[in-house]
């Protein structure tokens, strides 16, 4: 059986659709927080059981009767992180899975600006030290992440921002779609190629494309990062979120972020969605 987590989340809900697509429901489980935001996926036939990375007991139950764990990140901030994965890792182990994947990424380093890359890093550490065949899948950085800039840019024409740097920006679909291939192909091993999107394309980039999907005049604008800080905090952004935030722009300016490959497209046999589509796709919504 092959189980995956944090199947309701963004990425993990689209693997598991995609999953369904190649492989019969009955071999499909899932582990989840709340089971009932899953009831569409039992009726399909999976598997689906309550699963929590912060409370390793439950997911002794959850993992039972793996053969493959895709261990989608936990989104935690702070310290706990690290923990969570590396109490999912080793109770897919525990339950005698014989492949343990994990939803890394491009940039994982131990001296990332980006905290969650230093999380990244150790658990692929500690994924690689966990005794049974392993895969890293090193995606890029979610496209739909703009989505933060999206309303500001559209009514006030800016986009402000301490100074970036380009981002391979990928779109959720194409790494779930790479997530399955991986899941079905027993060859892949270790830490894949960077999983990107074709091109990385800074925030100045990204303001031309809304101004053309949109038809306003749409820029970017820089600020210095204190002054940035601070209107976040004033907007109501908590202050530990602002300085957490701060850290991508500045991983972004150091070029962590800017790595491209064609590795995606060739496990999911197509071009990599383009970042305007999902800008359009995101712009939409708002009209």
């Amino acid at each position: 059986m092959i189980i995956v987590t944090g199947a309701t989340g963004s990425l993990g809900s689209q693997i598991v659709t995609h999953l369904l697509e190649r492989v019969p429901a009955e071999e499909i489980g899932v582990s989840v927080r709340d089971p009932h935001k899953a009831d569409h996926l039992a009726a399909l036939g999976v598997r689906v059981r309550s699963g929590d990375f912060t409370d390793p007991a439950s997911l002794q139950h959850a993992f039972e009767g793996a053969e493959q764990v895709l261990v989608v990140s936990a989104a935690i901030r702070g310290g706990g992180a690290f923990d969570a994965n590396a109490a999912a890792i080793d109770a897919a182990v525990a339950a005698g899975a014989s492949r343990v994947l994990y939803t890394g990424h491009q940039a994982a380093a131990s001296d990332s600006l980006f905290s969650p890359q230093t999380v990244h890093a150790a658990t692929q550490e500690h994924l690689a030290l966990a005794g049974v065949p392993f895969v890293a899948l090193s995606n890029g950085f979610y496209a739909s992440s703009l989505e933060i800039h999206l309303d500001r840019a559209l009514a006030s024409g800016t986009i402000s921002t301490p100074v970036d740097g380009p981002v391979s920006w990928t779109a959720h679909v194409d790494l779930a779609e790479a997530a399955v291939a991986v899941l079905l192909d027993p060859t892949v091993s270790g830490v894949t190629e960077p999983l990107t999107a074709s091109d990385a394309l800074d925030l100045a980039d990204v303001a031309a494309i809304l101004s053309d999907i949109t038809g306003r005049r749409i820029v970017h604008e820089p600020m210095e990062d204190e002054a940035w800080k601070l209107a976040a905090i004033e907007r109501g952004m908590p202050p530990m979120v602002a300085e957490f935030s701060l850290g991508m722009f500045l991983a972004a300016r150091r070029g962590e972020f800017a790595v491209t490959s064609p590795a995606l497209g060739t496990l999911i046999g197509r071009t990599p969605t383009p970042v305007r589509t999902v800008l359009q796709q995101l712009a939409s919504v708002r009209g």
